[in-house]
């Protein structure tokens, strides 16, 4: 996979008190990060760690990750034809099928 190059002066990084377990220092402390990435809108938060500098490298790997998967174009699909072998196998079933199904129905 190619690395994207992120510019720093296109993104916005806030920090923030996370919620949750972790006490006191985790409440008095803004060691959660948003980061924003203004050309295409991309939203990323990250808040595990008790560390900014921690949170701020998971959520810039986020940041990267779904970049990456919104550049990522799938390849074109070729259309093919189903093999003889399998063909005359559907057939087959279809017929046998047919079969059991005249077998129900009741005499005239």
């Amino acid at each position: 996979m190619r690395e994207t190059e992120i510019r720093e002066s296109d993104l916005v990084i806030e920090f923030y008190r996370g919620s949750g377990p972790g006490g006191q220092h985790r409440n008095v402390t803004e060691t959660a990060v948003r980061i924003r990435h203004i050309p295409t809108g991309i939203v990323v938060t990250a808040s595990e760690s008790r560390s900014q500098a921690r949170n701020r490298e998971v959520a810039l790997d986020r940041l990267k990750q779904s970049l990456a998967k919104r550049a990522h174009k799938p390849k074109r699909r070729l259309p093919t034809s189903p093999t003889k072998g399998s063909v005359e196998r559907r057939l087959d079933e279809k017929r046998i099928q047919s079969l059991k199904k005249k077998q129900r129905t009741l005499p005239d």
